[in-house]
């Protein structure tokens, strides 16, 4: 009898409760109950939560919240630990107060909600009243109040506009052929972005690889909110008055690239797919016979036998080893894709190897998870799993023994047919165990992880890593590319806000289809793409099977010389852009770079007309047109800025309009520049002359740039091998100074020539006190194109009358007064 009135009141009990889930299909956070403080650390308990919030560094707070105890830390993106912070922590009865040196958290108890002010009291960013953070099942979400004319930039890989308001993003890596210029998500995730109000910029962070959901105000007018399909809300707030202090404050978070090889940095040539080894060759001799410099040449699957990876097709292919022996000769690296599914077929040694070690992606009864691709049906190796990554590693040494410079991890978001791996897969999430749902999202970032490392010793010096997909904290291991983009205009210039994109959330080392992976790009658009690929960082040219050939002399002889004259252009920066990725592995800034960075809370660079502006490096601005326009508009942030090609001066912080033609790209470069260059070679592997040429432009603004060198392919840079010199220009005072050199190597240049841009009324400078005579010059970056009209008129040389010193370049610092 007791039993059953115990059954009776439990199932009363039962029906209780499911009713109070149906009329509260929303959890709020509740109002704080119990406060613990540790440290820098905050413990709280709410009526519906428990949650921690931490003082990372006196510029970022991290903020927990679970509706259970939280667990053990564990992320693949954050690499970094709490610094040891000046921090002050009270409460009242009302709220509890967090200060560093640089920002204020308040905490108001009921209900728990988090407002982050400056140390002068303006508000950065707050929790939106009423919402706060709460879950629908076990999604959750915080809602932040959306400040009057906030803007929102960054997320990563983003389609769309540079300012994301009015707009929602899923985070969920995608494999997306042929994306439309509006389609989300595509193929990898970095769920961090800067929002930009009053005067004031921050950071958030949200740190949880379940599919997430960012909505800066998307039908609705109240909130932007961030949050995701299951864990835990983990985000760390970041706040700097400087918007590249943020970009530098998430690396310090996530991580930052290593120095890349020479060689990646060069033009890179691509097909899907070049085969057999006697078509490879032919590319790289027409190459080299058509003066058009390249580094690199890539083979797509064709390569492998019946698409199995870590294979060779030996009758395509005989003697690999042999080929790529040939192509160093003649400067060339070769980089060759790999897919993470295996095909299950035993007698494959891959397979054998990989199954004996028991480290393929499983369901729930231990059976092995198997879907199709290239090769047929395959097994997966589990890349969160240590010994998974170890394994590749191992398999790895085959492609180190043939040569091969580079690794092109693709497929890896996972990609299958039939897009729609099962929510029950399990992974080891390096021993935590997790499904699908928690592992998809960083399934790439772990792939990339085993090939950089496995091919790190392997090849026994740098590797060039590329991925379709990733993660937050990619950057550590690889570059990144846009994946399967359309031949047209729209999709070149949305590449080029992508690549900004990419570069706001951490990411320097990126590129995108040169000329567009599916269709046949027009001659202006081929034109043009070439243009901007020069000016960026990964610079690759890519086409589709079964699309017409897309080298630079499969468009014609005009074309051909358009296509030449920006390559040469890129080989003869490579001093300035190789000093530029040091620069983002010390920094994480990008080489790429959204004008957001440097013009933050400059509205017009934001409009539609001027989004897809943006710098290389720190001395040019570049201004991408369709290839068909005949006219374009510019705006010019406030200072001076130089056309690149004719050097005339034109005044920022105004608009104007300029004319457009398939021939150049415009490019100007900002008032007090400092550029380093070399003579034109046609591969990294070949030595420059003895003479670095560094460019100076006049202007009102103080500069400094720090020149850097080291062998290119090792990792000696580490131990001190390297030469780097700061370069200041100090308008004030008229002087330019070389500081001492650093490091234990030797320049590879034995003379300085120092080319002065705007100077045009200075006959001598003063060198280390002593008057020194300048020489007239005259500085030209493009060769003129043919005359193909007999009856048209010659195309000029363009250029600008400029002066000149030649200097011995020993390592010892002198000064320049103009």
């Amino acid at each position: 009898m007791k039993f059953k009135h115990c059954f009776y009141l439990v199932f009363l009990l039962s029906i209780v409760s499911l009713k109070t889930v149906a009329q509260n299909p929303v959890k709020g956070i509740g109002k704080i109950i119990k406060v613990a403080v540790n440290g820098q650390n905050v413990n709280i308990i709410t009526d519906n939560a428990y949650a921690r919030i931490t003082v990372y560094s006196a510029n970022i707070i991290r903020v927990r919240i679970d509706k259970q105890q939280l667990a053990n830390d564990f992320s693949y993106a954050v690499i970094s630990q709490p610094q040891k912070t000046n921090t002050g922590i009270t409460q009242n009865t009302r709220q509890i107060t967090i200060q560093t040196d640089s920002l204020k958290a308040v905490i108001n108890k009921a209900p728990f909600a988090i407002t982050f002010y400056t140390n002068t009291g303006e508000v950065i960013n707050e929790d939106e009243t009423g919402l706060t953070t709460s879950w629908v099942n076990e999604s959750v979400t915080t809602y932040k109040k959306m400040q009057e004319d906030e803007r929102f930039i960054g997320l990563g890989e983003k389609t769309g506009d540079l300012d994301r308001r009015g707009n929602g993003y899923t985070n969920w890596n995608s494999d997306s052929f042929g994306y439309s210029t509006t389609q989300d998500p595509i193929y990898s995730t970095i769920p961090f972005y800067i929002g930009i109000h009053h005067n004031l910029n921050y950071g958030i962070f949200l740190d949880n690889t379940y599919q997430s959901d960012f909505n800066f105000g998307a039908s609705n007018n109240r909130f932007s909110s961030f949050g995701a399909r299951g864990g835990e809300m983990n985000y760390y707030f970041i706040y700097h008055k400087q918007l590249a202090d943020i970009i530098t404050s998430y690396t310090a978070l996530t991580g930052r690239m290593k120095m890349p090889p020479l060689w990646s940095l060069g033009y890179q040539q691509n097909r899907y797919s070049y085969y057999p080894e006697t078509e490879v060759f032919r590319i790289a001799q027409t190459l080299r016979e058509k003066k058009i410099p390249a580094d690199g040449i890539t083979l797509d699957i064709h390569y492998m036998d019946h698409y199995k990876v870590f294979t060779w097709d030996k009758s395509r292919f005989p003697d690999p080893k042999a080929m790529t022996d040939k192509l160093k000769d003649m400067g060339f690296k070769l980089t060759v894709i790999v897919d993470p599914g295996v095909k299950v077929e035993p007698g494959y040694g891959v397979y054998d190897r990989g199954a004996k070690e028991n480290i393929f992606i499983k369901y729930p009864d231990s059976t092995n998870y198997t879907g199709e691709v290239w090769p047929g049906w395959c097994n997966f190796p589990d890349f969160t799993n240590p010994k998974g990554r170890t394994w590749w590693g191992t398999e790895m040494k085959k492609y180190g023994a043939d040569g091969i410079s580079g690794i092109w991890n693709d497929m890896n978001e996972i990609a299958t047919w039939g897009q729609k791996m099962p929510d029950n897969i399990i992974f080891d999430y390096d021993g935590k165990k997790a499904s699908h749902l928690q592992t998809r999202d960083v399934y790439a970032l772990q792939m990339a992880r085993a090939s950089y490392e496995g091919a790190k010793t392997a090849f026994n010096k740098r590797p060039f890593i590329l991925t379709r997909s990733g993660y937050a904290g990619l950057q550590r291991y690889t570059a990144i590319w846009t994946g399967d983009n359309r031949s047209e205009d729209s999709h070149m210039l949305l590449g080029v806000r992508l690549l900004n994109s990419l570069g706001l959330s951490g990411v320097p080392f990126t590129g995108m289809d040169i000329g567009g992976f599916t269709g046949n790009p027009s001659q202006p658009l081929y034109a043009r793409w070439i243009q901007i690929g020069a000016f960026n960082p990964y610079f690759r040219n890519h086409t589709a099977v079964n699309t017409k050939s897309s080298e630079p002399w499969a468009y014609g002889e005009e074309v051909l010389e358009i296509a030449r004259n920006y390559i040469n252009l890129r080989y003869k920066l490579m001093p300035y852009l190789y000093s530029t990725f040091y620069e983002a592995t010390q920094n994480g800034h990008p080489v790429m770079r959204s004008l957001a960075i440097d013009y933050t809370f400059d509205k017009n660079i934001y409009k539609t007309d001027f989004e897809n502006q943006y710098q290389f490096g720190s001395a040019f601005m570049v201004a991408p047109f369709e290839g068909y326009a005949s006219f374009g508009k510019i705006y010019f942030p406030a200072g001076k800025w130089y056309d690149l090609y004719s050097g005339q001066v034109q005044n920022g912080d105004q608009q104007k309009i300029i004319e457009v033609n398939m021939h150049k790209l415009p490019v100007y470069v900002k008032e007090s520049s400092i550029i380093p260059m070399q003579s034109l070679v046609q591969s990294t592997a070949q030595k420059p002359t003895d003479t670095l040429t560094v460019h100076i432009y006049k202007g009102d603004i103080n500069n400094r740039f720090v020149y850097y060198e080291d062998d290119g392919e090792s990792y000696a840079y580490e131990n001190g091998a390297y030469y780097k010199r700061a370069i200041t220009y100090n308008a004030a005072k008229n002087e330019i100074v070389f500081d001492k050199a650093e490091g234990s190597l030797s320049s590879k240049f034995t003379k300085i020539k120092i080319v002065l841009h705007g100077f045009n009324a200075t006959s001598t400078i003063k060198l280390n006190g002593t008057q020194t005579a300048v020489n007239d010059d005259f500085a030209s970056f493009l060769t003129p194109i043919s005359k193909f009209d007999p009856q048209g008129p010659a195309n000029q040389v363009e250029g600008e009358r400029v002066k000149s010193v030649v200097l011995k370049n020993d390592s010892n610092t002198f000064s320049i007064n103009y």
